[in-house]
């Protein structure tokens, strides 16, 4: 497939069943305000989907280029921790001061790691502003961020412990990071790890801390600004808005979450990168060099939908298992549904599970369930995807470059879940 329709560049290829995903994919890049765009899909240890747009001006992108797919990388980070229970080393139940012993300061010690990957370990802010380069990977295993994150007290909303489900959006993966180093009897970060025994082995282009000879092949993220968003929201569909909901939708799904968001740990904390003024600031090469696992990931499509296929294989891959039966299930185990802003399922291995919302459910859970019913995994601020259907076997990528902000939960990549899903299930 190679067409040029608009100002859109299509290339890739799709499996006959799929045909119309790829319809999807071309209709949504030509009306949309999208710049460049990967979707890669697997089913079993098949591509049947590897798709990619570019706008016409935008020279060089291609299915290989590497894009920061922001919260998409907390699975990663979910995988690396199920790698060590695979091997014995890790207990989700287990207190994190028993691999950490200094974390239990400050009132930390009961804190579990399921706690951690629930987003509820009361750490959603450290309260300063970590330079980028103490997150180069020779910088974290001298401890320059593990001594931040030991001195830390715990912060929960108004609500208190009971109220204590709050987005840990980029601490949680700076916490796992710590936790995997100190239990990898390599002594390595999550970074390392993956490079040496995941996506090295596996052909996945996929980072967290991209290496100096890499950086070239990343394409910048562009955030939509927010009055360009609200602009474009006032537009009827039939006028070419060019951003998925109108005025009315956006805003059904946003008031619910307003007052939970007033209540905020983070609402007076500082940036978490010193320097740090807006989002593009994640296109700076020393922030792209350091390992934030919860928000820093650079990948493509087919790197991450690859790695989506394993996991939905139970771990398994080409006759060579990457997690043990028992450590896969152990991920995947012992959902529990609480508020974060809206009601959200999270395992104790740190995974979101998506199931069809039942009614009355706000706008907002039927926007994050329904038509991605049976996923597990998370997705991207502004529109990546990295999640898996062990049941139908589905791997599933989707990484944009252009960032909708107001899209919260990544409706415009779940349209082609829900049709690859359609196709499968038909």
């Amino acid at each position: 497939m190679k067409k040029a329709m608009g100002n859109m560049r299509i290339d890739g290829t799709t499996d006959t069943r799929f045909e119309s995903v790829a319809r999807l994919f071309e209709r949504q890049m030509n009306s949309l305000a999208e710049e460049c765009a990967q979707l890669c899909v697997y089913v079993g240890d098949e591509m049947v989907v590897d798709l990619c747009a570019s706008r016409s001006d935008v020279p060089g992108f291609t299915a290989d280029s590497l894009v920061n797919v922001f919260s998409s990388g907390k699975s990663l980070e979910s995988i690396a921790l199920a790698a060590l229970v695979s091997q014995g080393l890790l207990d989700y139940r287990e207190k994190i001061a028993t691999y950490w012993p200094a974390f239990a300061a400050n009132g930390k010690a009961e804190l579990t790691v399921a706690d951690l990957m629930r987003h509820e370990a009361g750490l959603a802010t450290l309260g300063v502003s970590i330079p980028p380069g103490h997150l180069l990977t020779e910088n974290i295993q001298r401890n320059l961020v593990g001594s931040i994150i030991e001195q830390q007290g715990l912060r929960y909303r108004d609500g208190g412990a009971e109220d204590r489900r709050e987005y840990h959006a980029i601490t949680r993966g700076w916490i796992a990071n710590e936790l995997f180093r100190r239990v990898d009897p390599r002594g390595r970060t999550i970074g390392q790890f993956l490079r040496d025994d995941l996506c090295g082995p596996l052909d996945a282009d996929t980072y967290i801390g991209v290496p100096e000879q890499v950086l070239a092949r990343i394409v910048p993220i562009s955030p939509l600004g927010l009055g360009f968003h609200l602009k474009e929201s006032l537009k009827p569909g039939f006028l070419g808005r060019r951003v998925k909901d109108n005025i009315f939708q956006t805003t059904g799904k946003l008031l619910p979450m307003v007052s939970r968001a007033r209540r905020r740990t983070t609402a007076d904390a500082p940036p978490p990168f010193e320097g740090m003024e807006e989002i593009a600031f994640f296109n700076e090469r020393s922030v792209a060099m350091g390992e934030t696992p919860s928000a820093n990931t650079h990948s493509s499509a087919r790197g991450l939908a690859r790695l989506a296929a394993v996991m939905a294989n139970r771990g398994r891959w080409q006759d060579v298992q990457y997690l043990d039966e028992s450590a896969w299930q152990a991920m995947h185990d012992e959902p529990e549904t609480r508020t974060m802003g809206f009601n959200v399922t999270f395992t104790q291995g740190g995974l979101a599970r998506f199931g069809r919302s039942n009614a009355p459910a706000p706008a907002i859970v039927r926007a994050a369930n329904d038509g991605r019913e049976g996923f597990y995994g998370w997705m991207g601020l502004g529109g990546s995807i990295f999640q898996w259907h062990p049941e139908l076997g589905i791997g599933f990528a989707f990484v944009p470059t252009s960032l909708h902000v107001l899209d919260i939960v990544n409706e415009r990549g779940k349209l082609f879940q829900a049709e690859v899903l359609r196709c499968v299930q038909s």
